[in-house]
């Protein structure tokens, strides 16, 4: 291909060609071969395809660069050594790394010798580059300008220390060579620390998560390297397999290499799926991606569950290595002198050091078996909230035995109520033993969530958990965990640690993480008691927040139900708290003021149950909540046609969800309304209040506000015709946004005003209606995919038809909604709950 492109660009140059005509010919060479990976990545995917990738671009640009040298010289051209210009590959380019979309970085040398061109010659050979689709990344630099280039900013440092020479002068070459041996040996420290802030910070942009980046996330080629940018520096090694041996095993750097495979064949399918740099294996992709990794679906796992677990596994295992040897490589450089009183004055015992919560020891620290290496960390002081990376790396060589004896089992139930459990835990799957300790988290291990809700896969979810639940922000959640016992509290963190211990199985993971706790609790030898407690912990861990988010919490028969599941307070409160940490573990802000909020109200509503168990009737409670009214100081100041229409409120719900003393203020400020009053609330979510007598615009105002995620809509009817609207919101807004919010809300009043509004994707089987969920009202239920605008749509249905809604709740994540609404029986859902059931559905 190369030839053929070389003599079509010799005979337009006979013919006199300009650069235009020239730069086609390189263009549909680049093209075609381009057009042609796709048959070459499915054979030779790896870094096998990155150096016959990097080879060919080579080829290309020494190509380029002999033409524009042709066109300046002619027939006097000297050889291309002579020339004082060297092209260097820099970056993944110069690591014969380069993927098919990824930018070319060069650094074109020069020296500015008289008699030469030079910086015309170079800025040709850039821009018929670019005009051929190359994307450069170029650098343009003097021999003697180098170094103090490399001062001004450490990615010109990071990039030149991976310099490959391409094509061009040899002599200018060697000499930028030492320039290179001296700049890798000046401000080692600084250049180390720099890299190392740089890549936290990168890792807190892009951390492990169900669709990581594999380049510059958590365990991805950018972690691989800087290790070698490290290396490189410490110790000069062009090759990071060069210390092996030395700074690591051979089976240590065989494991790293395999999974950076991996990695490098994930990247180059990415680019060629998408046609374009990417970088996040994301859901849309997987698919194809796994097909294309050679994974087939199996009786227990999909293609895609396959390669995910392998991406996973894989970014773990580099994450483990390159971790272990970045501080390994600089701990000699950062160590000062008077840390060596540091070390005396917190030495713990022999090997192991602790100093600010943090455990040290040497790398060089022997190994010790399974049995003392638990009773170790039993000892260690509840004080220890981290662990080293040397550390880390000591506690992965444990000698593991073929079969846990009862002394390990006794040892594990002692670790397990350890009341640091948090830090010990993460410790052990950082050092990647955490499986071999704990068998029954096997099927969790690398297992992907394709919920479109959990953010992060089963086995980092289920640490997280802990995580959360050391460092408790709700503050009714933390006065929950605080009135527990040391027991008690060692009790939830274990079921949270478990709680989906289940998953990957063909059962029910609820069922199967029960049976496998108990199972492993027996061997442990638990208290029956504990055992029954985190069992059913683990069983019923999501049916607070299901019932919360999803169902009627205000239905007799709902709280029955609820309240003779949990059976006690204490059951009920450990609950909230393992739910807490499980949805706060899902993934960023999911444990929203709305979430609590609903379960706080589940609470109340289920302690209300314990105590009045005869009192949960919808008319017991609303003459309940009413003689609270009359109990109320301002109420014997109200006019007796006043407190006659308290009597008369038409809504039900209004006693059942508001506090006396609220509703008495609703009252009170629905009495002087003649057309409409609203408040605007905006503090942990947005919230706004509407109390009006002329009619209200509903679908008009849900549809403008489509692109806020709704989470509770309350309608109250109230008296004379007035009725409250409450529309609760997912998150609070910019306070400059609630000026338009207003506009909004007053053009709501214009009843004349009509939206077209989009029919959202709803199938029948997606709708359950039900015309008698109570005495007072019907409901109907919609599990469907989360689109804009659906709950506009189906309120705009019921006004047309005349259907007074009571409430609506909206659970949601990613990809579905799960909405409940509750209907006033007025005769109009009942009798035309068949058409608009039609009308809400679509025909696809």
């Amino acid at each position: 291909m190369i030839n053929e492109m070389n003599l079509e660009v010799e005979e337009l140059i006979e013919k006199n060609a300009n650069d235009f005509q020239i730069s086609k010919v390189f263009k549909k060479y680049i093209q075609g071969y381009v057009n042609s990976i796709d048959t070459s990545i499915d054979t030779n995917g790896g870094k096998d395809f990155f150096v016959q990738h990097t080879k060919v671009t080579d080829k290309f640009l020494i190509s380029l660069y002999k033409y524009i040298l042709r066109k300046n010289f002619g027939s006097y051209q000297p050889m291309s050594t002579s020339i004082p210009i060297s092209i260097i590959a820099l970056g993944s380019y110069g690591r014969e790394q380069l993927c098919i979309y990824s930018d070319i970085d060069l650094l074109l040398l020069y020296e500015d010798v008289k008699g030469y061109n030079i910086k015309d010659i170079i800025q040709e050979f850039i821009t018929l580059a670019w005009d051929c689709g190359l994307k450069l990344g170029s650098r343009v630099h003097e021999l003697n300008d180098v170094a103090e280039s490399v001062k001004e900013d450490i990615t010109i440092k990071t990039a030149i220390i991976e310099s490959r020479l391409i094509y061009g002068s040899k002599y200018l070459w060697f000499g930028y060579e030492n320039v290179l041996s001296r700049i890798r040996k000046t401000d080692q420290l600084q250049f180390i620390l720099e890299k190392k802030q740089e890549h936290m910070d990168r890792l807190l942009k892009y951390p492990l998560k169900m669709e990581p980046n594999i380049k510059d996330g958590y365990g991805g080629m950018r972690e691989a390297n800087m290790v070698f940018w490290i290396a490189n520096v410490v110790f000069g090694v062009t090759r990071l397999r060069h210390l092996m041996d030395k700074e690591f095993t051979e089976e240590e750097y065989k494991k790293y290499r395999i999974s950076l495979e991996y990695i490098f064949q994930v990247r180059n399918h990415l680019h060629n799926i998408a046609k374009k740099k990417l970088d996040t294996v994301n859901f849309d992709i997987l698919p194809e991606l796994s097909t294309k990794l050679g994974f087939k679906h199996t009786p227990r796992k999909t293609k895609e569950t396959q390669a995910m677990n392998k991406i996973f596994e894989s970014l773990h295992n580099i994450h483990f290595f390159t971790n272990i040897l970045t501080k390994k490589f600089t701990r000699a450089l950062e160590f000062k002198n008077q840390n060596y009183d540091l070390v005396r004055e917190n030495r713990f015992k022999k090997n192991l050091f602790i100093y600010e919560g943090k455990i040290y020891t040497s790398y060089f620290n022997k190994p010790k078996t399974l049995t003392s290496f638990l009773k170790e960390l039993i000892s260690l002081p509840i004080t220890v909230e981290r662990f080293d990376q040397s550390y880390v790396y000591y506690a992965s060589k444990t000698i593991l035995p073929q079969k846990q004896t009862k002394e390990h089992k006794l040892l594990l139930r002692r670790l397990l109520f350890k009341e640091s459990l948090y830090p010990i835990i993460k410790l052990l799957y950082n050092a990647r033993i955490f499986e071999s300790i704990f068998p029954i988290t096997k099927k969790i291990i690398n297992q992907p969530q394709f919920d479109g809700y959990h953010e992060l896969p089963v086995d980092v979810h289920s640490i997280k958990t802990l995580k959360h639940l050391s460092s408790i922000k709700d503050e009714f959640v933390n006065e929950l965990y605080e009135s527990f016992d040391k027991t008690e509290q060692s009790i939830i963190k274990i079921a949270t640690f478990f709680h989906d211990v289940g998953k990957g199985r063909i059962t029910d993971h609820h069922i199967a993480g029960e049976k496998l706790f108990r199972n492993m609790a027996k061997g442990l030898s638990f208290k029956a008691e504990h055992t029954q407690v985190i069992a059913k912990l683990i069983r019923y861990h999501n049916m607070m927040s299901k019932v919360a988010t999803s169902e009627d919490i205000y239905s007799e028969k709902v709280i029955r139900n609820f309240s003779g599941l949990v059976q006690n307070k204490k059951f009920l409160d450990m609950l909230f708290v393992l739910t807490y940490g499980d949805i706060s573990a899902v993934g960023k802000n999911i444990y929203k003021s709305s979430t609590s909020t609903l379960l706080r109200e589940l609470y109340h509503q289920t302690l209300y149950a314990f105590e009045n168990t005869t009192l949960l009737t919808e008319s017991s409670r609303r003459i309940a909540k009413i003689n609270s009214i009359k109990k109320l100081k301002q109420y014997n100041d109200l006019p007796q046609i006043l407190k006659k229409k308290i009597t008369y409120i038409a809504s039900n719900q209004i006693f059942l969800q508001l506090k006396a003393a609220d509703i008495l203020d609703l009252v009170l400020k629905a009495k002087e309304v003649e057309t409409y009053t609203y408040k605007i609330l905006n503090e942990k979510a947005l919230t706004i209040r509407i109390i009006r007598k002329i009619p209200l615009n509903l679908g008009y105002l849900l549809g403008k506000l489509e692109f806020l995620d709704i989470s509770v809509m309350n309608i109250f009817k109230l008296f004379d015709d007035k009725k409250c609207f409450e529309i609760q919101f997912t998150e609070k807004v910019d306070d400059g946004d609630l000026l338009h919010i207003e506009e909004i809300i007053n053009a709501s009043f214009d009843m004349s005003k009509k939206l077209t509004l989009k029919q959202p994707v709803i199938l029948k089987n997606e709708v359950e209606v039900n015309c008698n969920h109570t005495s007072y009202l019907a409901s109907m239920r919609i599990n469907a995919i989360n689109q804009k605008g659906l709950l506009a749509y189906i309120t705009k249905i019921f006004d047309d038809f005349g259907v007074e809604i009571e409430s609506a709740k909206l659970s949601l994540n990613k990809k579905r909604v799960r909405d409940l609404f509750l209907i006033e029986k007025n005769g109009n859902f009942s009798v035309n709950s068949e058409k608009i059931v039609e009308m809400i559905c679509s025909n696809d």
